[in-house]
């Protein structure tokens, strides 16, 4: 790597570790905790590569970006940020940074994505009419900072104002159409029309051309394509086959495996690759548990700027909200939140008030034995049965092996770890698997470990 960076980072840690690494890998590198001694380095014209946090002490470093295209365009610049939120990305992507990364970042990424940037010589930035509002993007669910949910954040940035189809997959809950919104309305559409069109809106032989003529070039979502029946799925072919000039953007929402309907005959495969331009695939609850938090967190927020009372999740609240599975994903979420503020009245929200708005919804809840005779795979079959049951009738969302294995793994192996007083060694001997194997599944669960003497 080859070049001079210039590091902006209030955090000493940051710009030490960023200095260091940057200098091993053969650059020169420039670090201050000033946006002012930044602007001053790229207006002296200083620097091939510009790596900045957002939130600094004098002012916002996302705010500098067109500054600094403006100064010196092709100079790219990596945005680093502890605000965790869809709209930094898209933030990042509408000011041209050339990319964008959470706190904390994995450094051999962030070394990656630098060596990149030095490569790559960027166009000077085309000027956008319009900002979207930073209260809306906030108010937005799509909150998170686990890799998925970042991923997501990076992939939406890109494909916003592209002409592509997108197709937004997901468990129901997840947020799909919240995302189809967003990229409508952080896209160079926004002024225009979004519309969601149901199977009823393509009925009659004028239906396909009233919707077009109501989408007037904005964006067109069709909202859970899978459950269209076969004529509905003619007609979107044949009205897709129409579009000319002026187009609007097509997106659609699935929960279903368009690929196994297709196998079934169920949907049709033109209508499968016209819509699937770019694929976004959105994470489970249960796929990003450290995310639970936050939302929750988000969501007390939003009930009290609504007019409800103020309240908190103790600790033990907390830690049952993110062992709960969620298989209504935010959704669900969202209205247990809003649940416990309103039916509550203490500032701190306890455990049993989680414990009883949960205990009465479909939901992988923590396994409890029946009698003191009851074998374990009698609780555990007692416990599938009942949740199977609970969805009334309707199959729980596709990955159920690895979810239940993920909940029978996770306090085997806490308990193990207790029990051999956090010793790695002794507990993979214990459980009767190899230590490197331990070590994984420690990492892929997120268990974490506390070495201690234990007398037993």
């Amino acid at each position: 790597m080859d070049g001079t960076v210039l590091v902006a980072d209030d955090d000493r840690t940051i710009r030490t570790v960023l200095t260091q690494a940057l200098t091993r890998a053969g650059c020169k590198v420039h670090a201050t905790s000033s946006l002012v001694t930044l602007m001053r380095w790229v207006d002296e014209g200083k620097g091939d590569l510009v790596i900045s946090d957002v939130i600094m002490p004098d002012g916002n470093g996302l705010e500098q970006l067109p500054k600094i295209s403006e100064a010196r365009p092709g100079l790219p610049v990596i945005v680093i940020s502890a605000q965790n939120t869809i709209m930094t990305a898209i933030q990042a992507a509408e000011a041209d940074a050339f990319d964008y990364l959470p706190k904390p970042f994995d450094l051999p990424d962030l070394m990656k994505r630098a060596a990149r940037a030095l490569e790559v010589k960027r166009r000077a930035p085309a000027p956008r009419a319009g900002t979207p509002s930073e209260d809306r993007g906030n108010d937005l669910p799509l909150v998170g900072r686990t890799p998925a949910m970042q991923a997501l954040y990076r992939l939406v940035a890109r494909v916003m104002n592209t002409a592509l189809p997108v197709l937004i997959t997901g468990e129901s809950g997840t947020g799909k159409s919240l995302i189809a919104r967003a990229i409508h309305d952080f896209s160079d559409r926004r002024g225009l029309p979004f519309i969601v069109v149901s199977a009823a809106d393509l009925q009659g032989i004028e239906g396909p051309s009233t919707v077009l003529a109501r989408a007037k070039g904005g964006s067109i979502l069709f909202d859970e394509v899978g459950d269209l029946n076969e004529d509905a799925q003619a007609r979107i072919v044949r009205m897709l086959d129409t579009l000319g000039e002026n187009a609007p953007r097509i997106m659609s929402t699935s929960q279903s495996d368009l690929m196994g309907q297709m196998d079934k005959d169920a949907f049709r495969e033109d209508l499968f690759y016209r819509l699937g331009g770019v694929t976004i695939a959105v994470p489970s609850l249960r796929e990003r548990v450290d995310d639970i938090p936050l939302l929750a967190e988000h969501f007390l927020a939003r009930a009290e700027r609504d007019g409800l009372a103020l309240r908190r999740l103790s600790p033990g609240a907390l830690d049952l909200v993110r062992t709960y599975s969620w298989p209504g994903n935010v959704r669900q979420l969202e209205n247990a939140v809003r649940r416990l503020v309103v039916t509550g009245s203490e500032e701190e929200i306890s455990r049993s008030e989680v414990e009883s708005v949960l205990g009465n919804q479909p939901a992988m809840e923590p396994l409890r034995g029946g009698t003191d005779g009851d074998k374990l795979m009698a609780s555990v079959s007692k416990h599938l049965r009942r949740y199977f049951d609970l969805h009334g009738g309707v199959l729980p969302p596709p990955g159920l092996y690895n979810r239940i294995l993920r909940e029978v793994e996770t306090p085997l192996i806490e308990i193990a770890l207790d029990a051999t007083g956090g010793n790695q060694a002794k507990c993979a001997d214990l459980l009767g698997i190899n230590r490197n194997t331990l070590r994984k599944k420690i990492t892929d669960l997120d268990i974490r470990v506390t070495r201690r003497r234990k007398l037993m």
